[in-house]
């Protein structure tokens, strides 16, 4: 049998999944969480072979989750279900080591065979979302761009944002001006949405 941890913030999705899940003869949804946090803290406490993860929930993200359970529960697979099938979080996913990623569109007989593959050592990454990643490419962003681009998102002004990010205005100004010019976007709002849509930030 194969114990599976289901989290999502989305109740009637979670728990509808899990209805599905246990259907299978071979599967048993054994926990669920509605947050990040909690899915941490739960498959610390229960016997799980595979953690089928939103990509964003409350607190930390899916791929926050996978990251962290890959360094104290390595022998669980994870799994990231997401409706925000961005390049970049697919890029992620793979990084943090998610052995599985697809969207919650594919049906639940397909998340059913993923959560074998996965259990069995393999992967699966869907075809439509591999295809749009490879496309996209890397981000041109370098990780302190991208850290500063994310402070800038929610319209915080300059100051601010070098206060959050412990440098002064001026080089907050240079990294969002670089990050614009690398974006072809015309001023740091519209690159921050550019980053965001593409899943860089």
């Amino acid at each position: 049998m194969i114990r599976v941890l289901l989290a999502d913030d989305e109740n009637l999705i979670r728990v509808a999944l899990a209805q599905m899940l246990d259907l299978e003869d071979d599967l048993s949804v054994v926990a669920q969480a509605a947050s990040g946090d909690e899915a941490l803290a739960v498959a610390a406490r229960t016997e799980v072979d595979v953690a089928v993860l939103d990509l964003q929930m409350p607190g930390a993200d899916g791929i926050a989750v996978a990251e962290q359970l890959g360094r104290t529960r390595p022998d669980v697979a994870t799994v990231i279900v997401t409706s925000h099938g961005r390049p970049g979080h697919l890029k992620r996913a793979l990084s943090a080591g998610v052995r599985g990623f697809l969207p919650k569109t594919a049906s639940a007989a397909t998340l059913a065979e993923v959560v074998r593959t996965v259990h069995a050592g393999g992967r699966h990454v869907d075809p439509e979302l591999a295809a749009d990643a490879i496309a996209a490419g890397d981000s041109p962003l370098t990780p302190r761009e991208a850290d500063v681009l994310e402070l800038a998102a929610d319209g915080a002004p300059v100051d601010e944002i070098a206060r959050r990010a412990s440098l002064s205005p001026g080089t907050v100004r240079n990294y969002l001006s670089s990050a614009a010019t690398k974006l072809d976007a015309a001023n740091r709002h519209d690159a921050a949405a550019i980053a965001r849509r593409m899943g860089w930030i």
